[in-house]
């Protein structure tokens, strides 16, 4: 409806006008825009590695993939430099507020992971409690001393052994932060 003078009547909206803030990303989604950033200001090199599939069947004409599998088991999320170091990490969110399942982490991850620190490379999870809105940093190294016979970690261990990321603009989730904390930073 437009009142005189062409101003026009408010309209009112059917959903609530409150922001939750960083509620629609995902850990992913924030990790990649973190990345980004820190590629455009030159501090490091790391990209979200692809997942290895075998493409059996293509509809050319369509430009459509029908038919795909997966070719190796993929092994962590994101690799790359930073001052000259390897890093190599692992990004898992759980919607469990009391402990982080360790269904999450494949065999072949955990084996990779040695490899890369016996090799001097830089190893570490980022592990998001979304119902608590907290994200970790915990070295590989800290986690296999966590990892027993049990089915998960309790949080508290995590919390304990782990470094709690600040969420903020830019970068989003600042994990170089503690890297170079604990590596060592220019």
């Amino acid at each position: 409806m437009n009142y005189p003078k062409g101003v026009k009547a408010p309209i009112k909206s059917t959903k609530k006008d409150i922001v939750y803030g960083n509620r629609g990303m995902d850990l992913e989604e924030d990790l990649n825009t973190t990345n980004a950033y820190y590629r455009q200001i030159d501090k490091a090199y790391i990209y979200k590695k692809p997942t290895p599939i075998k493409i059996t069947k293509v509809d050319y004409k369509k430009a459509k993939i029908t038919e795909a599998f997966f070719a190796s088991p993929s092994t962590t999320d994101y690799n790359g430099l930073w001052q000259g170091k390897y890093i190599d990490f692992e990004a898992k969110e759980t919607k469990n507020k009391h402990s982080f399942p360790l269904k999450n982490i494949h065999p072949h991850q955990l084996e990779h992971m040695k490899h890369i620190i016996k090799h001097g490379g830089i190893c570490f999870f980022i592990i998001r409690f979304t119902t608590r809105m907290e994200t970790y940093l915990i070295l590989a190294c800290d986690l296999f001393e966590l990892i027993d016979d049990e089915a998960s970690v309790a949080y508290d261990k995590i919390k304990e052994k782990g470094y709690l990321l600040e969420e903020k603009w830019q970068p989003r989730i600042d994990y170089l932060k503690v890297i170079e904390e604990k590596f060592g930073g220019r």
